[in-house]
């Protein structure tokens, strides 16, 4: 592994706990354990992303060595690595839980490349001591939604970490998928996840809780200088600078929630240990993508009762969540009347962007909010899928004997398409078109605006299963060949028009198709 030179300035710059290994503790003034990965019995490769392995400097020889299986499964630590948990704390469903920290993540070391720092992290490598009872590990069934999943997302151009490589473990491990009484043995997987961070909200929450106020400093001035260099305009930063640092944070988070909202994606746990200080998307457990246009689904079966974490209300959790960040920060500040302006800018700012997006996912040069209101009622209304839906959008024109012909795609049940609603549809799509020979856009214009805002492809739900049926048979075709067609989201691929296909009927309650537990 020629490529990968390690410097890593997290260990290095920052205190870590006294003590080593994966007994569970509380850890204080520290942020970090050093433990290492427990060795698996019989590794082996089930896929790896070309892309991020140019990326961090490794060749195609080398991911195809025993080496590679061996240092992205946790068995062997080559030098330079400096294996570590991290510390951090967190709402979860907006209740104070105290300490969590990495329960099942062991990074393995910060590398150099081209682009800058990244850090790579291997998730269900073993217990830490974080682990908060549990075994640390991970099954195959939850390590491929998160190995696909962040490489799709990318490729839909929203934020994320990103998937080296998915690597069985040879083991068996015991789950509760259901939550259910009911636990059986599954297949053990490793995921190698990689991000110039993986610094959460939590991480801040924990310091300021535990009233570490000088090393909260500390590790805000390595934040900002590590992960927002361009901020550091001083020697010795000072509240402008902290303020400065909350701003495009706050941003950065607006910005993620927005495109999750345009390609309706569902995160399912938005607990502040599970929100990225860099804007990335971040843990990938309990989530989804809607089928059918439905704002109040959430994919936790935990959140089921309340959906505190549904599609419609993630914008206002990520502004909670940033609420608890600025917590956190006050005591760098002083004051919590500026961290108030950041919040309520927070509010503005996403829904610009959201408005922005939308008008683009309309393929209108202006947002027209009676004519989006008007249209998000309706398909809320009946059960029409999100994706295909504004895919066929762009189709409509006045050329059409029936204004929806296009769209019947999208019904899940065709007679909605007859009916009276159907009919509301109609005088929707005619103001639509209608409006857009207001706004003077060119048809080639909009239907190219459209395609690149709305996918044609997304990582759906049941393709998920899917891959996950075939995985435990130790078949992985149709793992590869999902992952190829979700890194062209926005192309006509018509040897894999199946895979754009909605949900079939098999799919709608199904375990890990319709919902999900944190279980994995």
């Amino acid at each position: 592994m020629q490529g990968l030179k390690f410097n890593n300035q997290f260990t290095s710059e920052l205190p870590s706990d006294p003590n080593d290994g994966p007994a569970e503790r509380l850890v204080s003034n520290a942020l970090f354990a050093r433990v290492a990965p427990k060795k698996p019995t019989s590794p082996y490769l089930i896929h790896y992303s070309p892309e991020v392995a140019k990326k961090i400097g490794l060749t195609v020889s080398e991911c195809a060595s025993k080496d590679f299986v061996d240092l992205f499964s946790g068995s062997k630590i080559m030098p330079g690595m400096d294996p570590h948990a991290t510390c951090y704390g967190g709402h979860q469903f907006g209740n104070w839980a105290g300490q969590l920290g990495d329960g099942r993540a062991i990074n393995l070391g910060e590398i150099d490349t081209e682009e800058g720092h990244l850090m790579l992290q291997l998730k269900g490598a073993g217990p830490t001591p974080f682990s908060r009872n549990a075994d640390g590990f991970a099954v195959l069934r939850s390590s491929l939604r998160e190995y696909l999943c962040s490489e799709a997302m990318h490729h839909l151009g929203i934020r994320t970490t990103r998937a080296l490589s998915l690597v069985g473990t040879g083991e068996q491990v015991m789950r509760d998928f259901l939550y259910d009484g009911h636990p059986a043995l599954e297949r053990g997987a490793v995921v190698c996840r990689v991000s110039s961070s993986f610094v959460r909200f939590g991480h801040f929450q924990i310091l300021q809780a535990r009233q570490e106020i000088d090393l909260l400093k500390r590790f805000t001035d390595f934040i900002i200088k590590r992960e927002y260099t361009h901020l550091a305009t001083k020697e010795k930063l000072d509240h402008e600078n902290y303020l400065a640092f909350f701003s495009e944070v706050s941003e950065r988070t607006a910005e993620m929630v927005v495109n999750w909202m345009r390609v309706g994606f569902v995160h399912g746990v938005m607990n502040t240990d599970n929100l990225s200080i860099i804007g990335e998307t971040i843990d990938y457990g309990p989530y989804g993508f809607l089928d059918d246009f439905n704002p109040d689904w959430t994919p936790n079966t935990t959140d089921s009762a309340h959906r505190r974490y549904r599609y419609s209300n993630q914008a206002g959790i990520a502004q909670w969540n940033l609420m608890q960040l600025a917590n956190a920060l006050l005591p760098l500040v002083g004051d919590s009347k500026p961290f108030e302006e950041e919040l309520s800018k927070f509010a503005q700012i996403y829904q610009s962007k959201w408005e922005n997006m939308m008008a683009q996912k309309l393929g209108l040069k202006k947002f027209n909010e009676s004519l989006v209101q008007s249209l998000l009622t309706q398909i809320s209304a009946i059960e029409i899928d999100m994706t295909i839906f504004f895919q066929r959008l762009s189709l409509v024109s006045d050329a059409d004997s029936d204004s929806i012909a296009p769209l019947k795609d999208a019904f899940y049940n065709q007679d909605d398409a007859r009916g009276n609603h159907g009919d509301e549809l109609r005088k929707w799509v005619k103001c639509y078109l209608s409006e857009i020979r207001d706004q003077g856009i060119e048809t080639g214009k909009r239907v190219t605006m459209m395609r690149e805002t709305n996918p044609r492809f997304i990582f759906r739900n049941y393709l998920a299963q899917l891959a996950i049926d075939d995985a435990n048979q130790g078949d992985f075709g149709f793992l590869d060949n999902l992952l190829q067609v979700l890194r062209n989201p926005y192309s006509e691929q018509p040897k894999s028009e199946n895979l754009a296909e909605k949900r079939p009927e098999w799919a709608r309650e199904r375990a890990g198709c319709s919902m999900l537990s944190c279980s994995s």
